[in-house]
């Protein structure tokens, strides 16, 4: 990027703070411009990235409905919208491409995938989040592709499981049992669908809320990946979100998990990081207060110092050394982004 398009979108996003109210708990000043450069150098990185198709890649999977997701939201939440502006070319390509790999049966996924459920429901949550960003012509293309998306989420969640797994989802269609890191982003995905007018049941809204406090510890101290399952620091962040966006606010289970998160802040080599990072962001800046101060100083703080010379965040421990580069930055950039609220996921 050259020097003078660089200084005009750290002005855009200077901007920000002028055009919506600063939380008490704000980072200083010169840590929020140390914020927006690092996003602005995050999406020099991505956009560096992104195939002639218009599709990111994880290095494990190829071209991924899940990293051309991320990528294409983590443009959204800077403020940068299709069609428009440096990167509204770029954004109406990667769109496209999500949407060309839709199945008969709604599945937006590519050939190769971690899980097919959750790739999709990231991209699956992408277009709901698209859809107030484009005119009315793509809003009604994005519409109806992401109605059928919607409605391979609620079959999915139908499906016949046993008391402890219902009202969740795991990697597979027709999967009988459940898991917190699928679940999320079918929560995610639906929540946002509904704020866009799809038909997403009551019902469904509850049954996944149910599964999701079945995933808190007993003692309420964190969730884990399934019922009965130890918490983690990510899938802590994962119960928090889906409770709050889901309407059940101020939960004991999500106190709960925030006050456990204080001893047990997300670390680099947490188990999948990458996604906790947007995860913990999102759902404590939603429970607000000395959480929303904790977390946003605490993300700030680890990524800034971790952000790589082109750009990016490069995964090195175990649990997400294959998902790439894209993939990572992508949802660095989400959390750091979230102050901005130009997501509609992000407001509260």
């Amino acid at each position: 990027m050259s020097l003078s398009r660089r200084q005009m979108m750290l002005g855009t996003l200077a901007g920000v703070a002028l055009s919506r109210a600063i939380p008490a708990w704000a980072v200083d000043a010169d840590t929020q411009r140390k914020v927006d450069d690092a996003i602005v150098r995050a999406l020099d990185f991505l956009e560096s990235q992104q195939l002639p198709e218009g599709a990111w890649r994880s290095d494990s999977y190829g071209e991924c409905t899940a990293a051309t997701s991320l990528a294409c939201m983590a443009f959204m939440s800077a403020g940068h919208v299709p069609g428009e502006g440096p990167y509204g070319d770029m954004l109406n390509k990667g769109i496209r491409w999500v949407m060309s790999r839709q199945e008969d049966n709604g599945m937006l996924i590519a050939k190769r995938s971690h899980g097919p459920m959750y790739s999709h429901g990231i991209a699956t949550l992408m277009l709901a989040e698209a859809i107030g960003m484009v005119d009315e012509s793509q809003a009604k293309l994005l519409k109806r592709s992401l109605e059928r998306a919607v409605r391979l989420i609620l079959e999915s969640q139908a499906y016949e499981k046993d008391h402890r797994h219902a009202g969740g989802w795991r990697y597979q269609v027709d999967s009988r049992d459940s898991d917190l890191s699928v679940t999320g982003w079918q929560v995610m995905a639906l929540r946002a669908a509904k704020d866009v007018g799809c038909d997403v049941p009551a019902e469904a809204i509850d049954a996944a809320v149910a599964y999701v406090k079945n995933c808190s510890t007993r003692d309420n101290r964190g969730f884990g990946y399934q019922p009965g399952s130890g918490a983690t620091p990510t899938l802590t962040g994962v119960g928090i979100t889906c409770l709050e966006v889901c309407g059940a606010h101020d939960t004991d289970e999500a106190r709960g998990g925030a006050t456990w998160l204080k001893d047990h802040p997300l670390r680099f080599d947490s188990n999948y990081c990458y996604y906790g990072i947007y995860y913990t962001g999102v759902g404590l800046f939603k429970l607000g207060g000395e959480f929303a101060e904790q977390s946003h100083k605490h993300l700030c703080d680890m990524l800034l110092t971790a952000q790589q010379a082109d750009g990016s965040w490069t995964p090195e421990h175990g649990s997400e050394r294959g998902v790439g580069k894209s993939y990572a930055t992508a949802l660095c950039i989400l959390g750091l982004a979230i102050e901005y609220r130009y997501l509609p996921i992000y407001q509260r």
